[in-house]
């Protein structure tokens, strides 16, 4: 799909807070959607202790300096998420926990014709989600909503999503140190379940033929599976994420249906994201290149 570009010029002042470059190189042009910036808007542009980052094409994030960032498992996540659905694109998706927004935003800047929701508990995170939602143009077809996603009221809307996707933290309570910094904790801790919860909220939200996306520590490979089936669901496929070749894996990410909609269970090929000298593998290169990142 081709769109219209368009030159976006960067504000003199943007309320005290970091604009970050683009770091491309010569001739290469981003893909996707346009975001549609609204320049008479000073809230949707970082403030003081905030930076505004590249995403996905021209899409841009805020994010806390000293505060929870977007990482690789929301990059892996989403990506996942498109590869399987890209087919039949979703009209309705929703993301669980979806902190400051980064899988909301992949998705929406990769199916620029879905109906997007996500839920988060942290105040601030939602802010900056919001934030970002209208620095992108993104507001007339995607929400965030403040609230607890083991609430069913918070989707009110029940089983319409065609998608789901989820980042849950993978430490219990009690079993280590909570990060310090604001927003950590919560994107860490299990300080509101963990993949149980995550399955339970996705399987009351899911279409028939819906998927639900989600990644999880790979050593608790055991629980994932478990949480799914106490949830009506099953693992259609998995995939494990190697951090750099020779290592093990640091998380896995799963796409569960309900159960009746999964006949096996595919293992796909681990992604390394580093070869042993530190670069970017082919696999992870691709990878970028169909979320919207420069080579």
């Amino acid at each position: 799909m081709q769109y219209a570009r368009r030159h976006m010029p960067e504000p003199e002042a943007v309320c005290g807070g970091i604009v970050h470059p683009a770091r491309r190189p010569p001739g290469w042009n981003a893909p996707g959607p346009p975001p549609a910036v609204p320049h008479d808007r000073a809230d949707v542009w970082p403030g003081p202790g905030e930076d505004l980052c590249y995403l996905a094409g021209d899409w841009r994030i805020l994010q806390r300096i000293r505060g929870h960032r977007w990482s690789l498992d929301d990059l892996v996540t989403a990506w996942f998420a498109a590869q399987l659905t890209e087919a039949t694109p979703p009209a309705r998706l929703a993301d669980l926990g979806c902190g400051i927004g980064a899988v909301l935003l992949l998705l929406a800047w990769r199916f620029p014709q879905a109906r997007c929701a996500g839920i988060e508990a942290q105040p601030l995170s939602v802010a900056l989600a919001r934030r970002s939602l209208g620095w992108n143009g993104a507001e007339g077809r995607c929400e965030v909503r403040l609230g607890d996603l083991r609430d069913p009221a918070v989707f009110p809307e029940g089983a319409v999503y065609e998608l789901v996707t989820g980042t849950p933290p993978y430490l219990p309570a009690g079993t280590a140190t909570e990060p310090t910094r604001v927003q950590q904790a919560p994107c860490h801790i299990e300080q509101r379940g963990g993949i149980e919860a995550y399955c339970a909220a996705a399987a009351r939200l899911m279409t028939p033929k819906a998927r639900f996306v989600v990644c999880h520590a790979a050593p608790q490979s055991e629980r994932a599976v478990a949480a799914a089936r106490m949830s009506g669901l099953a693992i259609e496929s998995r995939c494990d994420v190697i951090p750099r070749q020779g290592k093990g894996a640091l998380f896995a990410v799963y796409s569960m249906r309900h159960v009746g909609e999964v006949n096996c269970v595919t293992a796909l090929p681990p992604l390394v994201v580093r070869d042993a000298h530190g670069q970017r593998t082919d696999a992870f290169r691709v990878l970028r290149q169909q979320m919207g990142m420069p080579p």
